[in-house]
């Protein structure tokens, strides 16, 4: 198949590799440098979206935020005036789901099917080919876009129409960041208590408290490991969609609120480019806890 990927970031790097791998013609649009090995494998660099979109069945975005894909779709030389027909989008990004519907509108004024599919399990997920990928669209589009997700993930869920995986993503979202947050809470108080963190993580994963966020970002935050698997800051944009699609839904959501909050001040003080399991740094910041990393 001629696919388009545009955004080969750190998430879409895996993914179009993927893609590359399992023997579809990818064409490649925003490569950074550091992923020119793309171009090595067999991907072909285009020089504007709508060169991607001229050359491809169905093309994919995987871009850092609304306004990216806006401008990709809709902007000087993007996707949204020249697919034929019986092109396909899909946005693979993490973005707003009031959003979503709207952008869907003008593809399909002309025919073009748009499916939204954000994923959940980090760049680990995205080099192994196990995303979690929840996808909004028609049936008729998900089934057109289904042998591709079989290439970046496993569990792969078409929650409804356009939208719905936007609006999943950004449930998803919330989870893990209050979860974050709530670890790092429970962390930096075992240790101004005098215990050993991982001791009492150790002790917390054979209990009810035991989850793959408390397996995983509770053993980054005692290790103080935070390269980024998925930068607080990103982490930080995806809370704002859940605080924005409830303000407009007239929804409250306090403890989002909070959390997105602390990820602001993470941002300010320096650690918003590591991963999200180092926002226990800005709690102990708060704390006035001193830690050597």
């Amino acid at each position: 198949m001629q696919v388009g990927f545009i955004g080969s970031g750190v998430m879409g790097s895996p993914m179009a590799g993927q893609l590359i791998a399992g023997g579809h013609e990818v064409h490649l649009y925003r490569v950074k440098a550091r992923h020119d090995d793309l171009l090595d494998r067999g991907g072909k660099r285009c020089d504007s979206a709508a060169q991607v979109a001229e050359r491809s069945e169905i093309v994919i975005l995987m871009l850092p935020d609304t306004d990216d894909v806006e401008s990709v779709l809709f902007g000087e030389e993007g996707i949204a005036d020249h697919p034929a027909p019986s092109k396909l989008v899909i946005d693979m990004s993490s973005i707003s789901p009031v959003a979503t519907k709207q952008f869907a509108e003008r593809p399909a004024a002309k025919g073009v099917g748009y499916v939204d599919a954000p994923v959940s399990g980090g760049e680990v997920g995205a080099k192994a080919g196990t995303l979690s990928i929840m996808a909004g669209g028609s049936e008729a589009d998900f089934a057109r876009a289904l042998p591709l997700f079989e290439k970046m993930g496993k569990n792969i869920t078409r929650v409804g129409g356009v939208g719905d995986g936007q609006t999943a993503k950004v449930a998803n979202q919330i989870i893990v960041g209050l979860t974050i947050e709530a670890i790092a809470e429970a962390l930096t108080f075992a240790k101004a208590a005098g215990a050993e963190p991982a001791k009492v993580r150790e002790a917390l994963m054979g209990g009810f408290a035991s989850s793959r966020i408390l397996e995983v970002h509770g053993d980054r935050m005692v290790k103080r490991t935070f390269d980024p698997g998925f930068r607080i800051r990103l982490h930080r944009k995806d809370l704002s969609s859940a605080i924005d699609a409830a303000r407009q839904l007239d929804l409250s959501l306090p403890n989002t609120a909070a959390t997105q909050q602390l990820m602001n001040g993470a941002v300010a003080i320096g650690p918003g480019d590591r991963d999200h399991s180092a926002l226990i740094q800005m709690i102990e910041h708060l704390s006035a806890i001193k830690h050597d990393a």
